[in-house]
């Protein structure tokens, strides 16, 4: 789910700035500048993790900051594809059920991803799924603020960098995670938490994987 992505940048300092430790300073200008941020074809940036390499610092004629090239590790929220995440229900429109993560919202279950057989009903805007049991069917809604298991098929990067006064007005996710309810495989129970303890056996499995340093230079 998150990894170490390492970067190199050029961090400028200003004056009033010289009395802080500078890889204190360059560490809290980088927070500001990348911090829930997405960045292209890499991921929501979370937090710096540490600094590896500190180039020679510059003041350039006319501007009195200083200007450091800076190599550095930052935490990245990429889940990679086919892991399993657990969320929750943000709402539910005709595209799909819209999933968050706290920190993350922009997660998407296409009406093609969900238990079936499923329906959108109208009136209360929330998606259903029928589900067959001896006694007949029973509608299970999938209701805002229910904790949901999910499975990463698909991740879409946008270029939201303006290109002019018409993309002022067109506003679109820079990162969006599409993801699938359900597997061919049996071994996960990827559904609405609330339907597993009420209607199936739910494998609990743990795993332990190192995280994975990727470059971005």
């Amino acid at each position: 789910m998150f990894v170490l992505v390492e970067m190199v940048d050029t961090v400028r300092i200003c004056p009033w700035d010289f009395h802080k430790q500078l890889n204190d300073a360059i560490a809290e200008e980088l927070n500001k500048k990348l911090a829930n941020k997405v960045v292209y074809n890499v991921g929501l940036c979370i937090c710096l993790y540490d600094i590896t390499k500190l180039e020679d610092s510059y003041i350039f004629p006319g501007d009195g900051a200083s200007h450091t090239k800076v190599h550095f590790r930052y935490v990245v929220f990429h889940p990679f594809l086919d892991e399993v995440l657990v969320g929750k229900i943000k709402y539910c429109s005709q595209e799909g059920v819209h999933v968050t993560m706290g920190f993350f919202d922009d997660i998407l279950i296409p009406p093609e991803s969900l238990q079936q057989p499923a329906k959108f009903d109208e009136a209360e805007q929330v998606w259903l799924w029928e589900y067959e049991t001896d006694e007949g069917a029973h509608d299970l809604y999938m209701d805002q603020g229910e904790e949901i298991r999910f499975r990463v098929t698909d991740e879409v990067f946008v270029d939201t960098s303006p290109t002019g006064p018409a993309a002022v007005e067109k506003k679109e996710a820079p990162y969006t995670l599409i993801v699938i309810m359900h597997t061919p495989c049996s071994l996960f129970g990827l559904l609405v938490l609330s339907f597993s303890e009420d209607k199936c056996v739910v494998m609990a499995i743990t795993f332990i994987r190192n995280i994975p340093i990727l470059h971005c230079v």
